[in-house]
């Protein structure tokens, strides 16, 4: 699901930056890598899959409006030449208002993609996080660290990894529930552009 959780941050409460305090030998501590976990978590494939096919709806809107936009600069580029002053001032004033309404309404479609991708990704990262704190306290550890590449750790010790056991934790877990598709968009189409039917 790396595209899925591309903008997903990974803080999962895991204490990545926090420093043991004095005399404190006892302690047990452990890591897990959670670009692991967050690859290969049951629902994953689901997850990305229904994301994948609701912004392409989204990304078909998207090019419909940008073909529109770029057939009128096309058109008024080849035509300006022949035309009055005030027809061709008319047409690029058009063409500015189109390029806002466009700019607009890409705005819109890629919010409402984050906002769904945050809505299915969330239950993964609830799983995640359960069976991680599941593991620590079977295990009795006092925080169990993130070890992936650009955490503060620069060296571990390879025992002290439990992302198997939390990935046996999360495949033991109860499956999500079905994801929802998004309500289809009421928005109005801008004009000239066709709103692709939902399948």
């Amino acid at each position: 699901m790396r595209a899925l959780f591309r903008a997903t941050p990974i803080a999962l409460a895991l204490l990545t930056a926090v420093s043991l305090p004095a005399g404190a030998q006892g302690i047990k501590v452990a890591y897990v890598q959670t670009s692991t976990l967050l690859d290969q978590a049951p629902g994953r494939a689901e997850a990305e899959a229904q994301f994948e096919k609701e912004t392409g709806t989204f990304r078909d809107q998207i090019k419909r409006m940008s073909d529109s936009l770029q057939a009128m600069v096309t058109t008024f580029e080849r035509g300006q030449a022949s035309m009055a002053a005030t027809a061709r001032e008319a047409r690029a004033k058009d063409i500015g208002a189109k390029e806002q309404e466009y700019q607009r309404r890409t705005r819109e479609l890629e919010q409402r993609a984050q906002a769904r991708q945050n809505e299915l990704v969330q239950p993964i990262l609830d799983r995640i996080k359960s069976a991680i704190e599941e593991v620590r306290v079977e295990g009795g550890y006092a925080m169990i660290f993130n070890a992936d590449q650009g955490s503060p750790i620069v060296a571990v010790d390879k025992n002290l990894n439990v992302t198997d056991r939390v990935m046996t934790k999360l495949r033991g877990a109860p499956a999500a529930a079905a994801t929802r598709p998004a309500a289809p968009s009421t928005a109005p189409a801008p004009s000239g552009v066709t709103r692709p039917t939902t399948p």
